[in-house]
Protein backbone atom coordinates (compact mmCIF):
# COMPACT_ATOMS: atom_id res chain seq x y z
CA UNK A 1 0.00 0.00 0.00
CA UNK A 2 2.37 2.77 -1.19
CA UNK A 3 2.13 6.10 0.17
CA UNK A 4 1.07 5.25 3.68
CA UNK A 5 4.62 5.57 4.93
CA UNK A 6 7.46 7.68 4.05
CA UNK A 7 9.88 6.64 1.60
CA UNK A 8 12.60 6.28 4.19
CA UNK A 9 10.45 3.81 6.60
CA UNK A 10 10.61 0.78 3.43
CA UNK A 11 14.66 0.96 2.94
CA UNK A 12 15.16 -1.07 6.88
CA UNK A 13 18.13 -4.04 5.78
CA UNK A 14 16.19 -6.55 7.93
CA UNK A 15 12.97 -5.95 7.06
CA UNK A 16 13.89 -6.50 3.10
CA UNK A 17 15.85 -9.19 4.15
CA UNK A 18 12.73 -11.43 5.87
CA UNK A 19 9.69 -9.60 5.02
CA UNK A 20 8.68 -11.96 1.42
CA UNK A 21 9.17 -15.04 4.26
CA UNK A 22 6.34 -13.81 6.26
CA UNK A 23 3.72 -14.85 2.80
CA UNK A 24 5.16 -18.13 2.19
CA UNK A 25 6.57 -19.57 5.89
CA UNK A 26 3.61 -17.48 7.90
CA UNK A 27 1.15 -17.02 5.87
CA UNK A 28 -1.59 -17.84 7.92
CA UNK A 29 -0.36 -15.04 10.22
CA UNK A 30 -1.14 -12.11 7.38
CA UNK A 31 -4.43 -10.63 7.31
CA UNK A 32 -6.34 -8.59 4.80
CA UNK A 33 -9.81 -7.02 5.27
CA UNK A 34 -11.87 -6.76 1.83
CA UNK A 35 -14.96 -5.17 0.72
CA UNK A 36 -17.66 -7.68 -1.19
CA UNK A 37 -15.83 -7.19 -4.74
CA UNK A 38 -12.86 -8.25 -3.10
CA UNK A 39 -11.00 -4.90 -2.90
CA UNK A 40 -8.14 -4.35 0.28
CA UNK A 41 -9.77 -2.02 3.13
CA UNK A 42 -6.79 -3.18 5.09
CA UNK A 43 -3.81 -5.48 5.81
CA UNK A 44 -2.51 -6.67 8.79
CA UNK A 45 0.72 -8.51 9.29
CA UNK A 46 2.18 -10.57 12.14
CA UNK A 47 4.54 -13.66 13.59
CA UNK A 48 4.62 -15.95 16.03
CA UNK A 49 7.53 -15.57 18.35
CA UNK A 50 9.13 -16.88 21.66
CA UNK A 51 9.00 -14.50 24.35
CA UNK A 52 9.24 -15.51 27.49
CA UNK A 53 7.22 -12.91 29.28
CA UNK A 54 10.12 -10.85 30.93
CA UNK A 55 10.83 -7.49 30.23
CA UNK A 56 14.60 -8.46 29.57
CA UNK A 57 13.76 -10.85 27.12
CA UNK A 58 11.42 -8.46 24.77
CA UNK A 59 12.66 -8.59 21.38
CA UNK A 60 14.59 -5.26 20.29
CA UNK A 61 11.34 -4.16 18.59
CA UNK A 62 10.18 -4.79 14.59
CA UNK A 63 13.51 -5.85 13.18
CA UNK A 64 14.32 -7.78 16.44
CA UNK A 65 11.66 -10.04 16.62
CA UNK A 66 11.98 -10.95 12.73
CA UNK A 67 15.65 -11.80 13.48
CA UNK A 68 14.64 -13.64 16.26
CA UNK A 69 12.26 -15.50 14.39
CA UNK A 70 13.89 -16.22 11.28
CA UNK A 71 17.55 -16.50 12.34
CA UNK A 72 17.21 -17.21 16.32
CA UNK A 73 18.06 -19.90 18.16
CA UNK A 74 16.65 -23.30 16.96
CA UNK A 75 14.13 -25.40 18.81
CA UNK A 76 12.64 -22.48 20.62
CA UNK A 77 8.18 -22.87 20.42
CA UNK A 78 6.69 -19.45 20.16
CA UNK A 79 4.84 -18.58 23.10
CA UNK A 80 2.83 -15.25 21.69
CA UNK A 81 2.03 -13.58 18.09
CA UNK A 82 4.23 -10.41 17.26
CA UNK A 83 2.37 -7.49 15.42
CA UNK A 84 4.26 -6.13 12.94
CA UNK A 85 2.64 -3.76 10.77
CA UNK A 86 -1.55 -2.99 10.24
CA UNK A 87 -2.13 -0.69 7.39
CA UNK A 88 -5.62 1.04 6.69
CA UNK A 89 -5.37 3.48 3.54
CA UNK A 90 -6.05 7.08 3.97
CA UNK A 91 -9.08 6.13 2.36
CA UNK A 92 -10.57 3.88 4.35
CA UNK A 93 -9.04 5.66 7.78
CA UNK A 94 -12.43 6.68 10.14
CA UNK A 95 -13.92 3.62 9.67
CA UNK A 96 -12.32 1.06 13.01
CA UNK A 97 -10.80 -1.21 10.44
CA UNK A 98 -7.58 -0.69 12.41
CA UNK A 99 -9.31 -2.22 15.27
CA UNK A 100 -10.77 -4.88 12.98
CA UNK A 101 -7.02 -5.95 12.15
CA UNK A 102 -6.00 -5.86 15.62
CA UNK A 103 -8.66 -7.84 16.81
CA UNK A 104 -8.09 -10.36 13.81
CA UNK A 105 -4.70 -10.84 15.20
CA UNK A 106 -5.44 -11.62 18.81
CA UNK A 107 -7.87 -14.20 16.87
CA UNK A 108 -5.06 -15.88 15.22
CA UNK A 109 -3.40 -15.99 18.75
CA UNK A 110 -6.07 -17.56 20.74
CA UNK A 111 -6.76 -19.96 17.78
CA UNK A 112 -2.78 -21.24 18.17
CA UNK A 113 -2.90 -21.20 22.08
CA UNK A 114 -0.62 -18.59 22.09
CA UNK A 115 -0.93 -16.42 25.08
CA UNK A 116 -0.91 -12.80 24.04
CA UNK A 117 -0.56 -10.61 21.38
CA UNK A 118 2.21 -8.14 21.66
CA UNK A 119 2.85 -4.99 19.13
CA UNK A 120 5.93 -2.43 19.00
CA UNK A 121 3.65 -0.08 18.29
CA UNK A 122 4.32 3.30 15.73
CA UNK A 123 2.50 5.94 17.70
CA UNK A 124 0.51 7.52 14.69
CA UNK A 125 1.06 11.42 16.09
CA UNK A 126 5.19 11.36 17.47
CA UNK A 127 6.17 12.59 13.68
CA UNK A 128 4.88 15.97 15.27
CA UNK A 129 7.09 15.99 18.46
CA UNK A 130 10.20 14.43 16.82
CA UNK A 131 12.42 15.93 20.00
CA UNK A 132 10.27 14.19 23.14
CA UNK A 133 11.76 11.28 23.94
CA UNK A 134 8.98 8.10 22.95
CA UNK A 135 9.64 7.46 27.30
CA UNK A 136 7.48 10.76 28.31
CA UNK A 137 5.45 10.75 24.52
CA UNK A 138 4.04 7.42 25.30
CA UNK A 139 2.64 8.10 28.68
CA UNK A 140 1.19 11.71 27.63
CA UNK A 141 -2.79 11.18 28.20
CA UNK A 142 -5.84 13.30 27.37
CA UNK A 143 -8.09 14.51 30.15
CA UNK A 144 -10.66 11.55 29.92
CA UNK A 145 -7.24 9.66 30.80
CA UNK A 146 -7.25 7.56 27.26
CA UNK A 147 -3.25 7.91 26.00
CA UNK A 148 -2.99 11.19 23.83
CA UNK A 149 -1.87 9.11 20.71
CA UNK A 150 -4.80 8.10 18.64
CA UNK A 151 -2.87 4.45 17.94
CA UNK A 152 -1.77 4.01 21.22
CA UNK A 153 -5.22 4.57 21.98
CA UNK A 154 -7.01 2.05 19.53
CA UNK A 155 -4.40 -0.15 21.40
CA UNK A 156 -5.70 0.39 25.33
CA UNK A 157 -9.37 0.08 23.74
CA UNK A 158 -9.05 -3.14 22.54
CA UNK A 159 -6.96 -4.11 26.47
CA UNK A 160 -3.26 -3.48 25.46
CA UNK A 161 -1.11 -1.90 28.12
CA UNK A 162 2.37 -0.68 27.76
CA UNK A 163 5.16 -2.85 28.29
CA UNK A 164 8.21 -0.63 27.66
CA UNK A 165 9.85 1.61 24.65
CA UNK A 166 11.38 -0.04 22.35
CA UNK A 167 13.84 2.72 21.76
CA UNK A 168 15.89 0.42 18.50
CA UNK A 169 12.73 -0.57 17.07
CA UNK A 170 14.16 -0.10 13.44
CA UNK A 171 17.55 0.67 12.19
CA UNK A 172 17.25 2.46 9.14
CA UNK A 173 20.49 3.58 7.24
CA UNK A 174 21.98 5.36 3.89
CA UNK A 175 24.33 7.77 2.20
CA UNK A 176 23.62 11.33 2.23
CA UNK A 177 22.24 11.18 -1.37
CA UNK A 178 19.90 8.33 -0.63
CA UNK A 179 18.11 9.98 2.50
CA UNK A 180 18.35 13.25 0.04
CA UNK A 181 16.53 11.31 -2.54
CA UNK A 182 13.76 9.34 -0.02
CA UNK A 183 13.37 13.07 1.86
CA UNK A 184 13.91 15.65 -0.56
CA UNK A 185 15.93 17.71 1.96
CA UNK A 186 19.86 18.63 1.80
CA UNK A 187 21.77 17.66 4.43
CA UNK A 188 24.79 20.96 4.36
CA UNK A 189 26.46 19.50 7.51
CA UNK A 190 26.82 16.53 9.85
CA UNK A 191 24.24 16.48 13.21
CA UNK A 192 20.48 15.54 13.76
CA UNK A 193 18.09 16.27 11.04
CA UNK A 194 13.90 16.53 12.17
CA UNK A 195 12.98 14.69 9.25
CA UNK A 196 9.25 14.52 7.78
CA UNK A 197 7.91 11.26 8.75
CA UNK A 198 10.28 10.37 11.64
CA UNK A 199 9.65 10.08 15.39
CA UNK A 200 12.83 11.50 16.33
CA UNK A 201 16.14 13.21 14.35
CA UNK A 202 18.01 11.60 12.02
CA UNK A 203 21.79 11.73 12.46
CA UNK A 204 24.01 12.50 9.52
CA UNK A 205 27.62 11.73 9.19
CA UNK A 206 29.26 13.72 6.61
CA UNK A 207 32.82 12.33 6.99
CA UNK A 208 31.23 8.58 6.56
CA UNK A 209 28.83 9.51 3.72
CA UNK A 210 26.23 7.97 6.18
CA UNK A 211 22.46 8.70 7.18
CA UNK A 212 21.40 6.32 10.59
CA UNK A 213 17.45 6.91 11.62
CA UNK A 214 16.51 4.18 14.65
CA UNK A 215 12.92 4.40 14.98
CA UNK A 216 11.74 3.84 18.35
CA UNK A 217 8.12 1.95 19.33
CA UNK A 218 6.50 1.52 22.20
CA UNK A 219 5.68 -2.00 23.23
CA UNK A 220 1.99 -3.16 24.53
CA UNK A 221 0.74 -6.47 25.05
CA UNK A 222 -2.86 -7.35 24.27
CA UNK A 223 -4.32 -10.49 26.45
CA UNK A 224 -6.09 -13.35 23.99
CA UNK A 225 -8.50 -15.99 24.56
CA UNK A 226 -10.11 -16.15 28.57
CA UNK A 227 -7.91 -13.22 29.66
CA UNK A 228 -8.07 -11.09 27.00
Amino acid sequence: MPGTFPEFMHHDAVVERYWDSLFTEFAGFQIAVCDDAGGILAAGHCIPVFWDGTMRDLPAGLDGVLERVMSGPAGRAPTVVSALLAVVPPAHRGRGLSSVVLKAMKTIAAARGLGALIAPVRPTLKELYPLTPMERYARWEREDGLPFDPWLRVHHRLGARILEVATDSMVITGTVSEWEDWTDMHFPESGPYVVPGALRPVEMDLERDLGVYTEPNVWMRHPVGAEG
